[in-house]
């Protein structure tokens, strides 16, 4: 795909993150996925709208183009963000097999607005012990026959 696609494709995730403001709906956020030169699905942050901390952009365009594909699996697909993923985001990109994560602003700079994702990134290194929200192991023996029972079903798909 050339150049002029992408940057088109770009601006359309940075014009969400600007209407988003403008509108007074939410966070400076926008997101595109992008199939084959065609975009699937696109959003902007709607944390604040709905009161849902999960609705990112990056987490609300993947949920729609997965909807209109009719699959949780986005390979083949692109991502274009108005700012580079925080850890979630990241984590729902990974999962949803998409190819290349396209960002135009930096966590730098969604931390100097006051979005900063350093405590998490810091506390994805921390052991458990030390991090700031307690981990507590409740019932792992109950909790593994889940697990087992995952291992025979015709569901299971091997893979991140």
């Amino acid at each position: 795909m050339e150049n002029k696609a992408k940057e088109q494709f770009m601006r359309m995730a940075i014009a969400l993150s600007e209407d988003n403001v403008k509108n007074n709906l939410g966070g400076p956020f926008g997101a595109v996925i992008v199939k084959n030169g065609v975009v699937i699905a696109g959003s902007a942050n709607k944390v604040m709208k709905d009161n849902d901390p999960t609705a990112h952009a990056e987490v609300a365009a993947i949920r729609l183009a997965c909807k209109e594909l009719g699959t949780y699996n986005l390979s083949g697909c692109e991502i274009y963000t108005s700012c580079e993923p925080c850890p979630m985001c990241l984590g729902a990109i990974y999962w949803a097999h998409i190819d290349k994560i396209y960002y135009a602003n930096t966590k730098v700079d969604a931390a100097n607005i006051g979005f900063d994702d350093f405590l998490i990134y810091d506390e994805l290194g921390c052991e458990m012990e030390k991090r700031k929200i307690p981990f507590v192991q409740l019932l792992p023996k109950e909790a593994i026959n889940a697990f087992k029972l995952w291992e025979g079903s015709k569901l299971k798909v091997i893979g991140y």
